[in-house]
């Protein structure tokens, strides 16, 4: 037997099929540069988009100094866009991280006990899946003083329910598992079993549920702002397309640039999260395997 027959072939690693997928590869990179553009704006735009620094009503590529053009008082949408990400993405994190708190521990606590904590929490939830989404925000907002936080809270308590009967699903599913029945066994309190043993198995599902969220909070964001509902010290890229409705007739670009920075960010988000679903799908991966 020669050394040859002896050399095991090496085994090629192998990605998930989702990972191959160039369209997933772009919208990594279209929502990586969004972020880094709102982490950077001071560097990548120094002008306040406050101030008046140019001629109103400039078309893009008109001026060097504001290559995407001004609006009606010569503020540079360039710099809108820019320092508008910050505020945006702040909305969209915020109000995912607030209703995913919220969902996962009305989720987890009804998947968990069922019986009748299960129902009162579920009556709970389609109490508010029944209020119309923009209603309750839009009172909340008039209730307060319109803010950022306020904002990201506001859309937080609108968008937990879907959250929460994503967590009960996975809980439920899992509180019978045979590592959750070792854990009881070993006198495990309930507290640990919910946070160290079924909550890392229902996370990936979670995950997904988040990217929707931020997704759908840049959009109630950008509807809020719209209807001026938002922080009028802040820019952000709703306030900048409810700015230019009133041109948009002539002066079209004031709300489609904006826009278009607002569609190409949700739907990269989108795109990400349909292909964590099969990344974190384990099913996927022993098909992939």
């Amino acid at each position: 037997m020669t050394d040859a027959t002896l050399i095991k072939p090496r085994r090629r690693l192998r990605l998930p099929q989702s990972l191959k997928d160039p369209l997933f590869a772009l919208a990594v990179i279209v929502f990586t540069l969004v972020i880094l553009m709102a982490i950077f704006a001071d560097l990548i735009a120094p002008t306040d988009p406050q101030d008046m620094v140019n001629m109103p009503f400039l078309w893009p590529f008109e001026d060097s100094y504001s290559p995407l053009g001004t609006d009606q008082l010569g503020r540079d949408l360039y710099s809108g866009i820019v320092h508008g990400s910050r505020s945006t993405l702040a909305v969209g994190f915020s109000a995912a991280i607030f209703g995913l708190v919220i969902g996962t521990a009305v989720g987890a606590t009804a998947g968990y006990f069922g019986g009748w904590i299960d129902a009162a929490l579920m009556r709970l939830t389609e109490i508010f899946q029944t209020m119309p989404t923009m209603l309750l925000i839009i009172v909340l907002l008039a209730i307060g003083d319109p803010s950022i936080p306020l904002i990201a809270i506001s859309i937080g308590l609108a968008a937990w329910p879907m959250i929460a009967r994503l967590a009960r699903a996975e809980f439920k599913a899992l509180r019978e598992a045979d590592f959750v029945m070792a854990s009881k066994a070993l006198g495990y309190p309930t507290s640990r079993i919910i946070t160290r043993e079924i909550l890392p198995n229902a996370m990936p599902t979670l995950v997904v549920g988040a990217s929707v969220l931020v997704a759908n909070g840049i959009l109630l964001e950008s509807a809020v702002s719209f209807l001026n509902l938002g922080d009028p010290n802040v820019v952000s890229w709703g306030s900048l397309i409810g700015n230019g409705r009133t041109q948009i007739r002539s002066e079209w670009y004031l709300s489609a640039l904006p826009g278009l920075a607002t569609v190409l960010t949700v739907l990269s988000l989108n795109i990400i999260g349909d292909r964590l679903t099969d990344i974190l799908n384990p099913r996927s991966k022993v098909r992939d395997a």
